[in-house]
């Protein structure tokens, strides 16, 4: 079996952010702000954001690598005898916010976390995925960016695609609300199936894929015309992704009980949100068809 290279992962890494901030840049016609850090108890990153672009209200795409003498609690939980050991992460994590409500919001993240048992046998693994959240739906783009997910992980094993749906179905929940915060993709965690060159090829084909996932969908909608009516309705939506990520992300909180950099953990919230006691659209209505057509989990290939 392979062994886990670090330092293989990590320049891939930064090639990604690279190559992706390049094409938001372009399709933005904003160039992203560079802001490299240090993280006083090991490791930093580099920060890409911008802000008020011509096309994303915010957007960011950030690059962390991280090192500590004792795991947090949020990323020993899952996973007895690591509790306390020293630990390093990397990955790459974005947030796209585009100004026009009929142009989805998207996160994406590709990660490798690597540390060890008690008896020092390394413990390693991949995680990461990417999900949609329209606020106005179109089935036309919900269905590219679902073929597109299952392209990225079909290579590698058929049961993939259907396992990396259901889990980003239950994992980007807001069970408070009962209710799903987009339309899904894939999401996948602890992943080590396979021999480290495997799954790392794995972790590749979705960062490489994200690009042809979502730029067709933001050159297809991006000059939709909008009022004061739609952008309301985002602003109001905006609230659920604040809502899952500050309580049950968890980047967010391995993030933030890891001591890392509070401006890039929370790179992720969007500009401009609202929330309002008890709304409820209504019947008929765009806004309405959202919750009908659009949140409640099914299988977008059928």
């Amino acid at each position: 079996m392979s062994l886990p290279a670090p330092d293989t992962v990590k320049a891939y890494l930064i090639d990604l952010q690279q190559r992706i901030v390049s094409a938001l840049e372009e399709a933005d016609g904003t160039p992203f702000l560079r802001d490299a850090w240090q993280r006083p108890e090991g490791g930093g990153g580099i920060s890409r954001l911008v802000e008020e672009g011509n096309l994303f209200e915010r957007g960011g795409c950030n690059f962390s690598h991280v090192t500590g003498a004792k795991l947090p609690a949020s990323a020993a939980a899952h996973r007895p005898g690591i509790g306390g050991r020293a630990w390093e992460a990397m990955g790459v994590s974005l947030v796209l916010h585009p100004r026009n409500p009929y142009v989805p919001t998207v996160h994406m993240n590709v990660r490798f976390f690597s540390t060890s048992m008690e008896d020092g046998t390394p413990v390693w693994w991949f995680g990461g995925g990417l999900d949609l959240t329209p606020y106005y739906g179109n089935l036309a783009d919900v269905r590219h960016f679902h073929r597109s997910c299952k392209a990225m992980v079909e290579p590698f094993g058929a049961d993939l695609h259907p396992r990396f749906k259901a889990w980003c179905d239950d994992y980007f929940y807001l069970k408070h609300r009962q209710e799903a915060r987009g339309v899904g993709g894939i999401f996948f965690d602890d992943f080590n199936d396979a021999d480290f060159a495997t799954s790392f090829a794995m972790l590749q084909s979705v960062g490489d894929g994200f690009l042809g996932a979502y730029l067709p969908i933001v050159q297809n909608r991006r000059d939709t015309a909008y009022g004061e009516r739609e952008r309301d309705f985002q602003a109001y939506r905006r609230g659920r992704y604040v809502e899952f990520n500050l309580v049950f992300d968890r980047g967010t909180l391995f993030g933030l009980q890891s001591g890392g950099r509070t401006e890039a953990i929370l790179m992720s919230m969007p500009p401009v949100v609202k929330w309002r006691y008890d709304w409820q659209p209504a019947d008929g209505t765009p806004e309405a068809a959202l919750y009908t057509d659009f949140l409640p989990h099914r299988d977008w290939l059928a």
